[in-house]
């Protein structure tokens, strides 16, 4: 067992441990920004069919 080279191998997991946390903290603030636009884009489309209840009512179907 290598004694001298274990307090870099210590760090350098530390560093990377690091790494990956912020890696996966933007991921998160990624995430939680599309639900928002995605709750925006439902309400969005809940307003227009309040509006307009008719619209995508139908489908045209050519075979």
């Amino acid at each position: 067992m290598n004694i001298t080279g274990l307090p870099v191998s210590m760090v350098a997991n530390s560093v990377q441990s690091r790494v990956d946390i912020a890696v996966l903290d933007n991921l998160m603030e990624s995430n939680d920004a599309m639900g928002a636009g995605l709750i925006n884009m439902i309400d969005s489309a809940a307003m227009e069919r309040s509006v307009n209840p008719d619209v995508g009512g139908n489908i045209d179907l050519r075979i």
